[in-house]
């Protein structure tokens, strides 16, 4: 963005409503943007209200805005409601993804085509469709995983859909540069939110502590302020996979 700030800017939240997608929401909208709160489905709709909700009471402008984003159609409407409520957009950020720990023998075709929808194709589109609709000098932001640079079992579906998102990310940051659109990968460590625990055994979750700094998980709260900085102050900083992870893993 030519102002490297996110006042009387337009965001765009894929999975806005709650956890990191959530917090993103809010934070932004206490830096004086308007918001465009992304939900999947009737599950998250309360979340959602509850946002814009406190978006609003930060003195920000905001819209929550359903759909399924493994469907074109869908992502294309959730620009259109952004565009057509706040004018147009200029920052884009995709927390959307599903996480599955299963060994490669067990993993159905159905969970393989459920898990690259959401984690692959979802993200393709809504990276395509934010490089259509951005204004000029915008910013577009994947969240990914650290697992893209680990070595584990279990998470093939898992990290190997995130896995194009490193692709797409670099051709699109070529592609969009004469427009000034930066666009990057931030890969958190595993989280410390609902998602993670239901794949894990209390065992692991302490493996996972003990491998970053300070024996934790990688909070939501770690996240944001690196979202924020390659949306406003880290523009110069484009097609690149970021990981935040406290030390998890490296490459």
């Amino acid at each position: 963005m030519s102002e490297q700030t996110l006042r009387g800017r337009t965001v765009v939240v894929a999975g806005g409503a709650k956890n990191l997608g959530g917090l993103i929401s809010r934070d932004f909208a206490a830096e004086g943007a308007g918001i465009v709160v992304h939900y999947h489905g009737d599950g998250s709709a309360g979340a959602a209200e509850e946002t814009v909700r406190a978006v609003k009471e930060a003195g920000s402008e905001a819209i929550a805005v359903q759909g399924d984003l493994t469907r074109v159609g869908e992502v294309r409407r959730l620009f259109d409601a952004a565009v057509d409520g706040f004018g147009g957009v200029d920052v884009a950020v995709n927390t959307t993804g599903m996480v599955l720990r299963k060994p490669i023998l067990e993993t159905t075709e159905e969970e393989y085509d459920t898990m690259f929808a959401v984690n692959s194709k979802a993200a393709y589109f809504f990276l395509q469709e934010a490089g259509r609709r951005l204004n000029d000098g915008g910013a577009i932001i994947n969240l990914v995983t650290s697992l893209l640079a680990a070595y584990t079992d279990g998470y093939s579906t898992y990290a190997g859909a995130k896995a194009p998102l490193e692709h797409f990310t670099r051709a699109a940051s070529k592609e969009f540069a004469a427009r000034g659109i930066s666009v990057n990968n931030v890969g958190p460590g595993p989280m410390d939110t609902p998602f993670f625990y239901p794949q894990e055994t209390p065992e692991r979750v302490e493996f996972h502590k003990s491998q970053a700094m300070g024996d934790r998980l990688t909070r939501i709260e770690d996240i944001v302020p690196l979202v924020r900085f390659l949306a406003t102050g880290g523009h110069w900083i484009t097609g690149q996979t970021v990981f935040a992870n406290g030390g998890y893993t490296t490459r």
